[in-house]
C-alpha cells in the first residue's frame, strides 16, 4: 500500500501534481479549477494551436475567461504542453477527450485508447487515472485496466483508476465545474478513495459509487432520460398542431401541478455532445447483451427528424402567403445548440441549413455567437450581420436558437413571417408569427407580406 498513502499524503498537502489531457469544454475549465485549488497542473493537448492560445493567456472556452486563464499562468502553477513525456512527472491525470460516434452511429473510443498509448511509456507507478470522457458501461475497465493489467500492473496497489463523468453544461451561469455534484467511481475501494480525495478538493459535492460501471451508467441515464422525455413533448408538440391546440400553453398549464410532473419544451431538435451520443452510446452497449431499448430508439429517431418537421413547418407558413421552400429567402436565427453559447456540436441547425438547401432555398443564417461553419459541401458559411433593413429581403426567418442578444420585439415588427421553435416570441401575438406546435393555415384574408 505504499503507493496509496505516498499518493493521499501529496493529495492532501496539495503537492500532487495533477496533469489533464484534452483542453476543450470539460478539460480546460477542469485544469483552471484545480489550479485555483492550489494544484500544480499540467494541461495536455497535441493541437498546438490549443497550447498555444493557452500560453498566450486567450481562452477559447466560454466558461473561461482570459482573466481565469491569465490568473491560472500567473499564479506559475499551469502548464499547457503538446509533450506526453510530461507525465513522467504527474501524480495524477484526468482523461477529458472526445469520445463522438462513428458514421454508423457505434462508439468511436479512438481517442481514449490513443491517449492510453501516449500515456503507457512514460507514467510511473502509484499513479492516479480518471477517466471523464462520456462512454459504454465497462470502457474504464475494457480500454484502460485491461491495457495496464498487460504491464504488470495492478489497480489498487501499483496505479489507481476512477471513472468520474463530466457534466459540463457550457454558458450555464448557475451550475459549473466547481459546484456541479461530482459522481466518482473507482475500479477497486482504494482507487475510490484516492479519487473521491482528490476530487474533493476543488469540486463542491463529490459522490461516490461502487464501480466505475455504475459511474459511466449513470451519466448514460442523465442524459438518456432527457432524450426520451424531449422526444414525448416533441411527439406532443406535433400531435397538438394537428389538433389545432397551442403546445405551449399547454405545458405551461401542466407545469403548474407542484408534483409528478417535469416541464420538457419541444424544439428543432438536439444538441450538443451529450443528448444526441450518450442514449446511442448505451443502446449499442445493450445489444451485447442482448437487450434492445424501443424507448432508445424511437426517441433518438424523432428527436432526429425534428429538422425535417421544421421543413414541412416552413413549407406550410410560405404556403399561407402563396409561396413555397423552393427559391425562398429564408434566415436561420441562431445556429449553436443552445441559447447564448457559440458551440455548434451536433446542433439541429446545421442540418436544417443542408435540408433547406436540398429543398431550393437561398438559405442564410444570424446568430451573435456562432460567427461561421463548414457545411456539407465543405464551404465556410458565416452569419450574415444583423440589419434591421437587410432582414425584411426574407421571405421567412426561422428560429432555431433563442439567444437573449435578439431583438425579438423588433423581430416582430418586421412583419416577415417567423417559424417560432422556442416560443421566443411568445409575447407577440401576430398573425405572421407561427410557432412550432400550433397550426399555421391558409385563411380567407389577405396574406400578403409586409415589407
Amino acid at each position: 500500500m505504499k503507493y496509496a498513502n505516498h499518493l493521499a499524503q501529496k493529495i492532501e498537502a496539495k503537492k500532487a501534481n495533477i496533469g489533464v489531457i484534452g483542453m476543450g469544454y470539460v478539460g480546460l475549465p477542469l485544469a483552471v479549477e484545480m489550479v485555483k485549488s492550489g494544484f500544480n497542473v499540467t494541461g495536455i493537448d497535441l493541437d498546438p494551436n490549443k497550447i498555444n492560445a493557452l500560453k498566450a493567456g486567450d481562452s477559447y472556452i466560454q466558461d473561461i475567461t482570459d482573466e481565469d486563464l491569465r490568473e491560472a499562468l500567473e499564479s506559475g502553477r499551469f502548464r499547457p504542453s503538446t509533450d506526453y513525456d510530461l507525465v513522467n512527472e504527474l501524480d495524477a491525470i484526468s482523461i477529458c477527450v472526445p469520445t463522438p460516434l462513428s458514421e454508423n452511429q457505434d462508439p468511436d473510443t479512438s481517442y481514449i485508447t490513443s491517449v492510453i498509448e501516449k500515456v503507457k511509456p512514460s507514467m510511473r507507478k502509484g499513479t492516479l487515472i480518471t477517466l471523464e470522457s462520456t462512454t459504454y458501461p465497462g470502457t474504464t475497465e475494457e480500454l484502460i485496466l485491461s491495457e495496464f493489467n498487460k504491464l504488470g500492473y495492478q489497480a489498487g496497489e501499483d496505479f489507481f483508476l476512477c471513472y468520474s463523468p463530466e457534466r459540463v453544461d457550457p454558458g450555464n451561469d448557475t451550475f459549473n465545474t466547481k459546484n456541479m455534484p461530482k459522481v466518482i467511481g473507482g475500479v477497486t475501494p482504494k482507487c475510490s478513495e484516492l479519487g473521491a480525495s482528490l476530487y474533493q478538493n476543488y469540486v463542491g459535492n463529490v459522490v461516490p459509487v461502487s464501480s466505475p460501471r455504475v459511474a459511466e451508467m449513470s451519466k448514460l441515464l442523465e442524459n438518456t432520460f432527457r432524450s426520451v422525455n424531449i422526444a414525448f413533448v416533441n411527439e406532443i408538440a406535433m400531435m397538438c398542431e394537428r389538433m389545432d391546440i397551442d403546445v405551449w400553453e399547454v405545458i405551461d398549464a401542466a407545469a403548474t401541478k407542484p408534483f409528478g410532473f417535469m416541464k420538457f419544451q419541444p424544439g428543432p431538435g438536439i444538441g450538443g455532445h451529450c443528448i444526441p451520443l450518450d442514449p446511442m452510446y448505451l443502446s449499442w452497449k445493450a445489444k451485447g447483451f442482448r437487450f434492445y431499448s424501443k424507448f432508445i430508439d424511437l426517441a433518438q429517431s424523432i428527436n432526429s427528424n425534428m429538422p425535417d418537421v421544421v421543413v414541412s413547418k416552413t413549407s406550410q407558413v410560405l404556403n399561407v402567403y402563396g409561396r413555397s421552400v423552393n427559391s425562398s429567402n429564408i434566415l436561420i436565427l441562431g445556429m449553436a445548440y443552445k441559447p447564448n453559447i457559440s458551440d455548434l456540436r451536433e446542433s439541429p441547425g446545421l442540418y436544417l441549413y443542408e435540408l433547406y438547401k436540398e429543398s431550393g432555398a437561398n438559405v442564410e443564417y444570424c446568430d451573435p455567437h456562432a460567427h461561421s461553419f463548414i457545411d456539407d459541401d465543405g464551404e465556410i458559411v458565416r452569419s450574415v450581420p444583423y440589419n434591421r433593413e437587410q432582414l425584411k429581403k426574407y421571405d421567412c426567418m426561422v428560429l432555431v436558437t433563442n439567444h437573449s442578444d435578439f431583438d425579438y420585439q423588433e423581430l416582430a415588427d418586421l412583419g416577415v413571417p417567423i417559424v417560432d421553435t422556442r416560443n421566443a416570441f411568445e409575447e407577440f401575438d401576430r398573425d405572421h408569427i407561427h410557432k412550432l406546435g400550433t397550426s399555421s393555415k391558409v385563411h380567407t384574408k389577405d396574406h400578403s407580406i409586409a415589407l
